[in-house]
Protein backbone atom coordinates (compact mmCIF):
# COMPACT_ATOMS: atom_id res chain seq x y z
CA UNK A 1 0.00 0.00 0.00
CA UNK A 2 2.84 2.38 0.84
CA UNK A 3 4.51 1.57 -2.48
CA UNK A 4 1.25 2.20 -4.35
CA UNK A 5 0.67 5.51 -2.56
CA UNK A 6 4.19 6.73 -3.34
CA UNK A 7 3.87 5.78 -7.01
CA UNK A 8 0.44 7.40 -7.33
CA UNK A 9 1.70 10.48 -5.47
CA UNK A 10 4.60 10.79 -7.91
CA UNK A 11 2.21 10.70 -10.87
CA UNK A 12 -0.18 13.23 -9.29
CA UNK A 13 2.63 15.71 -8.48
CA UNK A 14 3.98 15.35 -12.01
CA UNK A 15 0.52 15.91 -13.49
CA UNK A 16 -0.35 18.89 -11.28
CA UNK A 17 2.97 20.64 -11.94
CA UNK A 18 2.66 20.03 -15.70
CA UNK A 19 -0.81 21.58 -15.71
CA UNK A 20 0.44 24.56 -13.66
CA UNK A 21 3.48 25.16 -15.87
CA UNK A 22 1.76 24.66 -19.23
CA UNK A 23 -1.78 25.96 -18.66
CA UNK A 24 -2.28 27.94 -15.45
CA UNK A 25 0.87 30.10 -15.24
CA UNK A 26 0.78 31.30 -18.89
CA UNK A 27 -2.84 32.39 -18.42
CA UNK A 28 -2.03 34.05 -15.08
CA UNK A 29 0.86 35.97 -16.65
CA UNK A 30 -1.26 36.96 -19.62
CA UNK A 31 -3.87 38.45 -17.26
CA UNK A 32 -1.21 40.04 -14.99
CA UNK A 33 1.88 40.75 -17.12
CA UNK A 34 3.56 42.81 -14.36
CA UNK A 35 3.17 40.18 -11.64
CA UNK A 36 6.12 38.56 -9.86
CA UNK A 37 5.34 35.24 -11.59
CA UNK A 38 5.94 36.79 -15.02
CA UNK A 39 9.55 37.58 -14.09
CA UNK A 40 10.17 33.91 -13.26
CA UNK A 41 8.34 32.29 -16.15
CA UNK A 42 10.39 31.41 -19.26
CA UNK A 43 8.70 31.69 -22.64
CA UNK A 44 8.95 28.85 -25.16
CA UNK A 45 10.25 26.48 -22.49
CA UNK A 46 7.34 24.00 -22.56
CA UNK A 47 9.47 20.85 -22.99
CA UNK A 48 11.80 22.09 -20.26
CA UNK A 49 8.86 22.47 -17.88
CA UNK A 50 7.82 18.86 -18.55
CA UNK A 51 11.31 17.75 -17.46
CA UNK A 52 11.19 20.11 -14.47
CA UNK A 53 7.87 18.65 -13.30
CA UNK A 54 9.35 15.18 -13.61
CA UNK A 55 12.48 16.13 -11.65
CA UNK A 56 10.49 17.75 -8.82
CA UNK A 57 8.16 14.72 -8.56
CA UNK A 58 11.15 12.36 -8.45
CA UNK A 59 12.92 14.53 -5.86
CA UNK A 60 9.86 14.47 -3.59
CA UNK A 61 9.71 10.69 -3.94
CA UNK A 62 13.35 10.49 -2.91
CA UNK A 63 12.74 12.77 0.10
CA UNK A 64 9.83 10.57 1.25
CA UNK A 65 12.01 7.46 1.00
CA UNK A 66 15.17 9.06 2.43
CA UNK A 67 14.52 7.98 6.07
CA UNK A 68 14.82 4.37 4.90
CA UNK A 69 18.33 5.14 3.64
CA UNK A 70 19.34 7.06 6.77
CA UNK A 71 18.44 4.26 9.18
CA UNK A 72 19.88 1.42 7.15
CA UNK A 73 22.95 -0.34 8.51
CA UNK A 74 25.33 -0.21 5.56
CA UNK A 75 27.43 -3.21 4.73
CA UNK A 76 28.78 -4.49 1.41
CA UNK A 77 28.05 -8.17 0.81
CA UNK A 78 30.19 -9.29 -2.11
CA UNK A 79 28.47 -12.69 -2.48
CA UNK A 80 25.06 -11.04 -2.57
CA UNK A 81 26.36 -8.41 -5.04
CA UNK A 82 27.55 -11.19 -7.40
CA UNK A 83 24.16 -12.89 -7.23
CA UNK A 84 22.40 -9.59 -7.89
CA UNK A 85 24.63 -8.82 -10.87
CA UNK A 86 24.10 -12.30 -12.28
CA UNK A 87 20.35 -11.83 -11.90
CA UNK A 88 20.10 -8.15 -12.84
CA UNK A 89 22.49 -7.64 -15.78
CA UNK A 90 20.49 -9.84 -18.18
CA UNK A 91 17.36 -7.92 -17.19
CA UNK A 92 19.17 -4.68 -18.08
CA UNK A 93 20.06 -6.15 -21.49
CA UNK A 94 16.42 -7.20 -21.88
CA UNK A 95 15.40 -3.64 -21.04
CA UNK A 96 17.59 -2.25 -23.83
CA UNK A 97 16.11 -4.77 -26.27
CA UNK A 98 12.62 -3.80 -25.06
CA UNK A 99 13.41 -0.14 -25.78
CA UNK A 100 14.26 -1.15 -29.36
CA UNK A 101 10.88 -2.88 -29.66
CA UNK A 102 9.08 0.17 -28.28
CA UNK A 103 10.82 3.04 -30.06
CA UNK A 104 12.72 1.95 -33.15
CA UNK A 105 9.64 1.68 -35.35
CA UNK A 106 9.19 5.47 -35.22
CA UNK A 107 12.92 6.05 -35.78
CA UNK A 108 13.03 3.68 -38.75
CA UNK A 109 9.88 5.19 -40.25
CA UNK A 110 11.63 8.55 -40.31
CA UNK A 111 14.78 7.04 -41.84
CA UNK A 112 13.35 4.61 -44.39
CA UNK A 113 10.46 6.61 -45.85
CA UNK A 114 10.97 9.38 -48.44
CA UNK A 115 11.80 12.65 -46.73
CA UNK A 116 8.74 14.46 -48.09
CA UNK A 117 6.29 12.09 -46.32
CA UNK A 118 8.36 10.68 -43.42
CA UNK A 119 7.47 13.32 -40.82
CA UNK A 120 3.74 13.16 -41.60
CA UNK A 121 3.69 9.34 -41.51
CA UNK A 122 5.50 9.26 -38.14
CA UNK A 123 3.05 11.86 -36.83
CA UNK A 124 -0.16 10.01 -37.74
CA UNK A 125 1.28 6.68 -36.57
CA UNK A 126 2.39 8.09 -33.20
CA UNK A 127 -0.99 9.77 -32.70
CA UNK A 128 -3.01 6.60 -33.32
CA UNK A 129 -0.49 4.56 -31.31
CA UNK A 130 -1.81 6.47 -28.27
CA UNK A 131 -5.05 4.49 -28.39
CA UNK A 132 -3.01 1.54 -27.17
CA UNK A 133 -2.72 3.43 -23.88
CA UNK A 134 -5.62 1.53 -22.31
CA UNK A 135 -3.86 -1.80 -22.72
CA UNK A 136 -0.51 -0.27 -21.72
CA UNK A 137 -2.02 1.03 -18.46
CA UNK A 138 -3.60 -2.35 -17.71
CA UNK A 139 -0.35 -4.18 -18.44
CA UNK A 140 1.81 -1.72 -16.50
CA UNK A 141 -0.40 -1.65 -13.39
CA UNK A 142 -0.57 -5.43 -13.42
CA UNK A 143 3.20 -5.85 -13.89
CA UNK A 144 4.02 -3.54 -10.97
CA UNK A 145 2.08 -5.73 -8.58
CA UNK A 146 2.40 -9.22 -10.00
CA UNK A 147 6.14 -9.86 -9.67
CA UNK A 148 6.19 -9.43 -5.86
CA UNK A 149 3.17 -11.75 -5.78
CA UNK A 150 4.90 -14.38 -7.90
CA UNK A 151 8.04 -14.30 -5.73
CA UNK A 152 6.09 -14.40 -2.46
CA UNK A 153 4.37 -17.62 -3.60
CA UNK A 154 7.48 -19.24 -5.09
CA UNK A 155 7.98 -21.66 -2.16
CA UNK A 156 4.35 -22.73 -2.09
CA UNK A 157 3.85 -26.25 -3.44
CA UNK A 158 0.72 -25.05 -5.27
CA UNK A 159 2.57 -22.10 -6.84
CA UNK A 160 2.37 -23.41 -10.44
CA UNK A 161 -1.43 -23.77 -10.14
CA UNK A 162 -1.67 -20.26 -8.69
CA UNK A 163 0.41 -18.81 -11.53
CA UNK A 164 -1.76 -20.64 -14.07
CA UNK A 165 -4.95 -19.22 -12.55
CA UNK A 166 -3.55 -15.66 -12.40
CA UNK A 167 -2.50 -15.84 -16.05
CA UNK A 168 -5.93 -17.09 -17.09
CA UNK A 169 -7.67 -14.17 -15.40
CA UNK A 170 -5.15 -11.73 -16.84
CA UNK A 171 -6.11 -13.01 -20.29
CA UNK A 172 -9.84 -12.78 -19.47
CA UNK A 173 -9.68 -9.13 -18.38
CA UNK A 174 -7.18 -8.25 -21.11
CA UNK A 175 -9.39 -9.82 -23.77
CA UNK A 176 -12.33 -7.78 -22.52
CA UNK A 177 -10.25 -4.56 -22.64
CA UNK A 178 -8.99 -5.48 -26.12
CA UNK A 179 -12.50 -5.96 -27.50
CA UNK A 180 -13.95 -2.91 -25.69
CA UNK A 181 -11.29 -0.48 -26.92
CA UNK A 182 -11.46 -1.78 -30.49
CA UNK A 183 -15.28 -1.65 -30.59
CA UNK A 184 -15.31 1.95 -29.34
CA UNK A 185 -12.00 3.08 -30.89
CA UNK A 186 -13.73 5.62 -33.11
CA UNK A 187 -15.29 7.24 -30.03
CA UNK A 188 -12.04 7.25 -28.08
CA UNK A 189 -10.28 8.99 -30.97
CA UNK A 190 -12.38 12.12 -30.34
CA UNK A 191 -10.97 12.28 -26.80
CA UNK A 192 -7.36 11.29 -27.48
CA UNK A 193 -6.69 12.42 -31.07
CA UNK A 194 -8.43 15.77 -31.52
CA UNK A 195 -6.96 16.53 -34.96
CA UNK A 196 -8.96 14.56 -37.53
CA UNK A 197 -6.06 14.65 -40.01
CA UNK A 198 -4.34 12.00 -37.84
CA UNK A 199 -7.24 9.55 -38.12
CA UNK A 200 -5.95 8.12 -41.40
CA UNK A 201 -3.77 5.74 -39.35
CA UNK A 202 -6.66 4.31 -37.30
CA UNK A 203 -6.31 0.98 -39.10
CA UNK A 204 -3.19 0.21 -37.00
CA UNK A 205 -5.03 0.59 -33.68
CA UNK A 206 -6.21 -3.07 -33.36
CA UNK A 207 -2.68 -4.29 -34.09
CA UNK A 208 -1.09 -1.98 -31.51
CA UNK A 209 -3.59 -2.95 -28.79
CA UNK A 210 -3.15 -6.64 -29.52
CA UNK A 211 0.65 -6.26 -29.54
CA UNK A 212 0.58 -4.71 -26.07
CA UNK A 213 -1.72 -7.50 -24.91
CA UNK A 214 0.77 -10.08 -26.20
CA UNK A 215 3.48 -8.24 -24.25
CA UNK A 216 1.36 -8.49 -21.09
CA UNK A 217 0.86 -12.23 -21.62
CA UNK A 218 4.61 -12.55 -22.16
CA UNK A 219 5.16 -10.82 -18.79
CA UNK A 220 3.02 -13.50 -17.16
CA UNK A 221 4.70 -16.35 -18.97
CA UNK A 222 8.21 -15.03 -18.26
CA UNK A 223 7.97 -15.45 -14.48
CA UNK A 224 9.58 -18.88 -14.71
CA UNK A 225 13.08 -17.68 -15.69
CA UNK A 226 13.09 -15.18 -12.83
CA UNK A 227 12.01 -17.77 -10.27
CA UNK A 228 14.78 -20.19 -11.28
CA UNK A 229 17.46 -17.46 -11.63
CA UNK A 230 17.89 -17.89 -15.38
CA UNK A 231 17.29 -14.28 -16.34
CA UNK A 232 19.81 -14.61 -19.17
CA UNK A 233 17.12 -16.57 -21.03
CA UNK A 234 14.86 -13.51 -20.73
CA UNK A 235 17.64 -11.42 -22.27
CA UNK A 236 17.89 -13.86 -25.20
CA UNK A 237 14.12 -13.74 -25.73
CA UNK A 238 14.12 -9.93 -25.68
CA UNK A 239 17.05 -9.80 -28.09
CA UNK A 240 15.17 -12.16 -30.42
CA UNK A 241 12.18 -9.79 -30.22
CA UNK A 242 14.41 -6.81 -31.01
CA UNK A 243 15.89 -8.59 -34.04
CA UNK A 244 12.40 -9.43 -35.31
CA UNK A 245 11.39 -5.79 -34.81
CA UNK A 246 14.35 -4.49 -36.81
CA UNK A 247 14.13 -7.08 -39.62
CA UNK A 248 10.37 -6.69 -40.14
CA UNK A 249 10.57 -2.90 -40.03
CA UNK A 250 13.34 -2.87 -42.64
CA UNK A 251 11.37 -5.26 -44.84
CA UNK A 252 7.87 -3.78 -44.47
CA UNK A 253 8.25 -0.01 -44.01
CA UNK A 254 9.32 0.74 -47.63
CA UNK A 255 6.11 -0.82 -49.01
CA UNK A 256 3.62 -0.60 -46.12
CA UNK A 257 4.79 2.46 -44.14
CA UNK A 258 3.44 2.60 -40.56
CA UNK A 259 1.20 -0.42 -41.11
CA UNK A 260 4.40 -2.42 -41.57
CA UNK A 261 5.68 -1.04 -38.25
CA UNK A 262 2.49 -2.15 -36.51
CA UNK A 263 2.87 -5.65 -38.01
CA UNK A 264 6.50 -5.71 -36.83
CA UNK A 265 5.42 -4.79 -33.28
CA UNK A 266 2.81 -7.53 -33.09
CA UNK A 267 5.26 -9.98 -34.69
CA UNK A 268 7.96 -9.22 -32.12
CA UNK A 269 5.74 -9.43 -29.03
CA UNK A 270 3.84 -12.44 -30.37
CA UNK A 271 7.14 -14.26 -30.98
CA UNK A 272 8.43 -13.41 -27.50
CA UNK A 273 5.19 -14.71 -25.97
CA UNK A 274 5.40 -17.96 -27.94
CA UNK A 275 9.11 -18.56 -27.21
CA UNK A 276 8.61 -17.93 -23.49
CA UNK A 277 5.70 -20.37 -23.35
CA UNK A 278 7.71 -23.07 -25.14
CA UNK A 279 10.83 -22.67 -22.94
CA UNK A 280 8.74 -22.33 -19.78
CA UNK A 281 7.21 -25.75 -20.43
CA UNK A 282 10.72 -27.12 -20.61
CA UNK A 283 12.33 -25.47 -17.56
CA UNK A 284 9.43 -24.70 -15.19
CA UNK A 285 6.16 -26.37 -16.30
CA UNK A 286 3.02 -24.47 -15.29
CA UNK A 287 -0.38 -26.10 -15.91
CA UNK A 288 -1.96 -23.27 -17.93
CA UNK A 289 -5.54 -23.89 -18.99
CA UNK A 290 -4.65 -23.38 -22.64
CA UNK A 291 -8.09 -24.45 -23.84
CA UNK A 292 -9.81 -21.59 -21.99
CA UNK A 293 -6.97 -19.09 -22.47
CA UNK A 294 -6.95 -19.83 -26.19
CA UNK A 295 -10.74 -19.57 -26.45
CA UNK A 296 -10.89 -16.16 -24.69
CA UNK A 297 -7.99 -14.78 -26.69
CA UNK A 298 -9.18 -16.23 -30.00
CA UNK A 299 -12.80 -15.12 -29.58
CA UNK A 300 -11.85 -11.57 -28.56
CA UNK A 301 -9.52 -11.27 -31.58
CA UNK A 302 -12.19 -12.67 -33.93
CA UNK A 303 -14.88 -10.32 -32.57
CA UNK A 304 -12.43 -7.40 -32.79
CA UNK A 305 -11.74 -8.13 -36.47
CA UNK A 306 -15.45 -8.41 -37.23
CA UNK A 307 -16.29 -5.22 -35.33
CA UNK A 308 -13.46 -3.02 -36.63
CA UNK A 309 -12.98 -4.21 -40.19
CA UNK A 310 -16.55 -5.28 -41.09
CA UNK A 311 -18.93 -3.27 -38.89
CA UNK A 312 -16.80 -0.28 -37.90
CA UNK A 313 -18.73 2.43 -36.02
CA UNK A 314 -21.81 0.19 -35.97
CA UNK A 315 -22.14 0.21 -32.19
CA UNK A 316 -25.20 -2.04 -32.13
CA UNK A 317 -23.13 -4.84 -33.64
CA UNK A 318 -20.06 -3.93 -31.54
CA UNK A 319 -22.02 -3.78 -28.27
CA UNK A 320 -23.77 -7.04 -29.19
CA UNK A 321 -20.43 -8.78 -29.71
CA UNK A 322 -19.22 -7.37 -26.38
CA UNK A 323 -22.30 -8.75 -24.58
CA UNK A 324 -21.84 -12.16 -26.23
CA UNK A 325 -18.22 -12.17 -25.06
CA UNK A 326 -19.24 -11.25 -21.50
CA UNK A 327 -21.78 -14.08 -21.48
CA UNK A 328 -19.09 -16.44 -22.78
CA UNK A 329 -16.88 -15.44 -19.82
CA UNK A 330 -19.76 -15.90 -17.36
CA UNK A 331 -20.71 -19.28 -18.82
CA UNK A 332 -17.15 -20.61 -18.51
CA UNK A 333 -16.29 -18.99 -15.17
CA UNK A 334 -19.65 -19.05 -13.35
CA UNK A 335 -18.54 -21.69 -10.83
CA UNK A 336 -15.57 -19.56 -9.78
CA UNK A 337 -17.64 -16.37 -9.75
CA UNK A 338 -20.43 -17.98 -7.68
CA UNK A 339 -17.93 -19.42 -5.19
CA UNK A 340 -16.39 -15.96 -4.73
CA UNK A 341 -19.84 -14.42 -4.21
CA UNK A 342 -20.83 -17.16 -1.73
CA UNK A 343 -17.58 -16.71 0.19
CA UNK A 344 -18.19 -12.95 0.34
CA UNK A 345 -21.78 -13.47 1.54
CA UNK A 346 -20.64 -15.83 4.32
CA UNK A 347 -17.98 -13.35 5.42
CA UNK A 348 -20.53 -10.56 5.65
Amino acid sequence: MVYAMIKIGNVLVNLILSVLFLLYFPKLIEDNPNSFASSLYIDNFEIGYIFLANIIASLLTFVILSPDYVFLKWKFDFKLWKKMMRYGLPIMVAGIAFAINEQFDKILLAKLLPAKIAEAEVGVYSACYKLGLFMVLYRTAYTLGIEPFFFSHASDKNAPNTYAMVTKYFVIFGSFILLTVIVFADLFKFLMIRDSSYWVAMKVVPLIILANFFLGIYTNLSVWYKLIDKTYIGAYISIAGAIITLVLNFLLIPTMSYYGSAIATIGAYGSMMTISYYLGNKYYPIPYDMKKIGSYLGLSIFFSIVSFYKFRENYFVGAGLLLIFLYFIYYNEKETLLSILNRKTKTE
